[in-house]
């Protein structure tokens, strides 16, 4: 037998075992009265928030230990379930930092789920880290194998990065896009429940701790919510004038925090009406002095995007016109009280000692083009340009943007320019994106397919490209990326000739072909090590006619590398 096909046996029944046996959440039955599991989640080194929804009215317990026996609980709380659809949550405060904790839920029923979860080490130490993310999943392609290795790799957290569901695609468990509460309850009970006897999310989240952030798509595609309500049909005005206030939004939002364990939080009163006394998604936080993470909303504040139009033609003074819109001065993405934000803990940050800063943000901060840039910290150059300017000028180091949303993993170095006629700057910055955890088709096959219909790849090419191995597809389709933006100035794809001290060790600077997640894992010695999972795409089609073996797949590199802190 091949040596390959052995190991790729053995990895499948120590995949079997390992969800046989270990995490029940994985095994969790549609029929349970904790259907989705339990989470912890917004944590600092001294308090989280515990989640758990059950369909059983009364009494729910949770519990807080140091040792799995749970011989001696720390901390007890009792919350009362009055509604089978509403999940609960409770903040646990007084933790201590740098500091394993398991948990325990009981509901109503008797039914019990236990979880883990570690608070982030105090100030002044520096400690090794390990940390997943992984955005867009659409309920119809549960149960979602390309994460069902993270459990294993006993991180300190995970990131939900973004269109943690598809409230706007029709699927098995809404057959239209969701409207009311009820319908965005039904999508979210979908996205994180059983199927085929499998919940690959009720594992995950019941193995670390989770942070969650909204994209688009918990609402609707491509939405900007600090434009007014007149300027998009989908948002009712309702007495209201801009989009984040809308009926639509605000179901959408008050849904997704019911299902996250995430602190609802408000902004004060901040003098901008599109963020004053609104929910206050952004959270930051350290580990120590090894890292910090900067989760931003990229979505509830940001103008109307500007759409690119060309006039039938893709002339060079159509293009340079389009990227001067782009510039126009004042549009934020961010909001000025979250930039303001932003700012203000990255210097904190920097003064501490803070070694790693990761900023996630759910759209791309990489240039790409103008094609689809609207939506794109691209499609808001100023305040983009703005950003990278200030890391510059304040001597920021190992600033990392972690994205989403594009259903692929491209990395690069980062610059920025003035103007669109000004040079491109250095920054000393650099971007990866992850890929989807399950949304149908991953970027590889959606960008040749967009080529084609713009006649820059011919049917013939995309009929050769189908038929390599995923591998080879992003062999091919590296040079169209990197002549797409190149032709705007921008750095190829890749750290190798940057001012980035990294190391390519496995697969491409892409990885656009598979499902799957992006492991950060920092040394004892400050090196951070990028490692993209993932699992052959699979359609809905193909997850229905054989879903034994298209959940039994099972996540592997596709593509890793080092990076050196400065």
């Amino acid at each position: 037998m091949n040596p390959l096909h052995l190991i790729s046996r053995l990895v499948v029944v120590l995949l079997t075992v390992f969800l046989c046996a270990a995490p029940a959440a994985a095994r969790q039955m549609a029929d349970s009265t904790l259907p989705e599991g339990i989470a912890a989640g917004d944590v600092t080194q001294t308090s989280v928030i515990l989640w758990a929804h059950s369909t059983a009215l009364g009494a729910l317990t949770l519990e807080i230990a140091t040792d799995p026996a749970f011989s001696t609980l720390l901390f007890t709380q009792t919350l009362i379930v009055t509604d089978p659809a509403l999940p609960v949550k409770t903040l646990f405060p007084d933790l201590t930092p740098g500091t394993a904790y398991v948990y325990r839920v009981r509901d109503a029923a008797g039914t019990q789920a236990e979880g883990r979860f570690r608070t982030p080490a105090a100030p002044g130490t520096r400690v090794p880290l390990r940390f997943g993310v992984t955005g867009d999943w659409r309920g119809e392609l549960s149960p979602y194998p390309s994460i069902a290795n993270v459990p294993v790799r006993e991180l300190d957290f995970f990131v939900q990065h973004g269109d943690t569901v598809y409230a706007d695609f029709p699927s098995p468990a809404l057959g239209q896009m969701a409207f009311t509460v009820e319908d965005f309850h039904l999508k979210y009970a979908e996205s994180l429940g059983a199927r085929y006897g499998l919940n690959t999310w009720a594992a995950l989240r019941a193995s670390t701790a989770i942070f969650s952030m909204i994209d688009d798509h918990e609402v609707r595609n491509d939405f900007a919510g600090g434009a007014p309500i007149a300027s998009d049909p989908r948002f009712s005005g309702d007495g209201q004038t801009l989009i984040n206030d809308s009926a639509l939004f605000e179901a959408g939002l008050q849904v997704f925090q019911a299902y996250n364990p995430l602190a609802d939080e408000t902004y004060g009163e901040t003098g901008d009406p599109r963020t004053a006394s609104e929910r206050k998604l952004y959270r930051y936080r350290t580990w120590g002095d090894t890292a910090a993470i900067f989760l931003l909303d990229a979505r509830s504040f940001r103008d109307a995007a500007i759409p690119l139009d060309l006039g039938g033609g893709f002339s060079a003074d159509a293009l340079k016109a389009y990227i001067q819109k782009l510039y126009t001065p004042g549009r934020t993405m961010l909001g000025a009280a979250q930039l303001d934000l932003l700012k203000a803990d990255l210097l904190t940050a920097q003064a501490a000692g803070v070694l790693w800063k990761f900023i996630l943000v759910p759209e791309p901060v990489q240039n790409l083009g103008p094609l689809n840039a609207a939506d794109r910290y691209e499609g808001y150059a100023a305040e983009r340009a703005d950003l990278l300017r200030f890391i510059v000028q304040n001597h920021l180091t190992n600033v990392v943007f972690v994205a989403a949303d594009i259903h692929g993993t491209l990395v690069n170095n980062l610059t920025y320019a003035d103007s669109p006629d000004a040079p491109q700057q250095p920054t000393g910055t650099w971007e990866i994106s992850t890929e989807s955890a399950a949304f149908d088709a991953p970027f590889g096959p959606t960008v040749t397919s967009i080529a084609v219909r713009l006649g820059l790849v011919t049917t013939e090419q995309k009929q050769v490209y189908d038929s390599l191995p995923a591998g080879f597809k992003d062999v091919s389709l590296l040079p169209i990326l990197n002549a797409q933006i190149t032709a705007f100035n921008y750095d190829m794809m890749g750290l190798e000739d940057s001012d980035v001290d990294a190391t390519l060790q496995r697969g491409l600077w892409i990885a656009t072909q598979t499902f799957g997640w992006t492991e950060f894992e920092i040394d004892a010695t400050g090196s951070l090590q990028v490692t993209t999972y993932g699992i052959p795409a699979y359609t809905q089609a193909e997850m229905t006619a054989d879903p034994a073996g298209v959940s039994s797949r099972v996540p592997a590199i596709v593509q890793q590398f080092s990076v050196q802190p400065r």
